[in-house]
């Protein structure tokens, strides 16, 4: 289990402190983790043990063994948050993003999941996992686009490293994809995934190591759910989907916000309404967000959620 020491007020800051002593410094209002299991043993592709503890560190590769539901990360993968919102990414071929409705202002990761493994699908009284992400993307995460109604995510990838970090002024992943072969092409994929005190949107950055067609971004898609489109004037566009999309069930807004001149096309997959990018080794900046009507002092309505989404691409440079 995790021991949380608070040091002085003067620091204004936080110590993540395990049993085997790692730490982690983050700042007051975000945080990102990842969190494996100790004294166990592999077991084919599950992690076993009695007295297994869980254990924070800030980097991993993933294991060979590794795939999902193999019970070794708790939540199956990195998390990052603000006080709005918390993220995570399944570390394994799904390569998914969920989403953390929070019911509170403050930072929950380094307790979720805990007490029982999947505790976090419960509804408790910080919040719970609220989306059912299935067979896509999640919300903003990335793959391979066919260009019919498939996206490749990362069943064939030599290796996968992630590293963790937490500053003052923001939180976040850095996820290596070493050989990803999608489409009979193999290429290595850098990806930056952030989050800034009091918001509600991660910062992506894609790099590919070679041009390749249909490296896309997208949102589960929702039976009744229709996207929500809108370009301005500064270079910037949203796709976006608002109603009834979460597992309690209740209204959730989901956000990509996409550089124009970096998108080839608006797609539909069958599990996903996505963003295709144009093949490029230069960056690719974006940046995705949930906002969920239990969230505390929270949009609550899908006319206040386009409010936001048009105020934020206003700001968007």
């Amino acid at each position: 289990m995790l021991i949380l020491v608070i040091v002085s007020c003067k620091q204004e800051k936080k110590v993540i402190k395990d049993v085997k002593g790692v730490e982690n410094i983050v700042s007051k209002k975000t945080y990102a983790e990842i969190s494996i299991k100790e004294g166990g043993k592999w077991q084919g592709k599950k992690y076993i043990g009695n007295n297994v503890i869980f254990k924070n560190v800030t980097y991993l590769k993933a294991p060979d063994s590794l795939t999902d539901h193999s019970y070794y990360i708790r939540y199956e993968g990195p998390g990052w948050e603000s006080s709005r919102v918390g993220y995570r990414l399944y570390f394994d071929w799904r390569n998914a993003i969920d989403i953390f409705g929070k019911k509170v202002d403050s930072l929950v990761l380094s307790r979720v999941g805990l007490d029982n493994y999947d505790s976090y699908h419960e509804n408790s009284s910080w919040g719970q996992d609220i989306l059912k992400v299935g067979n896509s993307l999640g919300i903003g995460s990335y793959g391979r686009f066919d260009g019919d109604k498939t996206v490749i995510h990362f069943k064939q990838v030599d290796s996968t490293k992630v590293q963790i970090h937490n500053t003052e002024d923001a939180s976040g992943i850095t996820l290596n994809y070493f050989g990803w072969n999608a489409l009979n092409q193999k290429i290595d994929l850098n990806v930056y995934l952030s989050i800034v005190p009091e918001s509600r949107l991660t910062s992506t950055l894609l790099t590919p190591s070679m041009e390749i067609k249909g490296l896309s971004s997208g949102i589960v898609k929702f039976k009744g759910i229709e996207p929500i489109q809108k370009k301005g004037e500064n270079g910037w566009a949203y796709l976006a989907t608002y109603g009834k999309q979460t597992l309690v069930p209740d209204n959730l807004g989901m956000v990509i916000f996409y550089k124009i001149d970096q998108v080839e096309k608006v797609a539909e997959s069958e599990y996903d309404h996505l963003i295709v990018f144009k093949p490029s080794t230069t960056p690719i900046n974006y940046h995705f967000g949930a906002a969920w009507e239990q969230e505390k002092e929270g949009i609550k309505t899908k006319k206040e959620f386009i409010s936001y989404l048009d105020a934020t691409l206003a700001n968007l440079n």
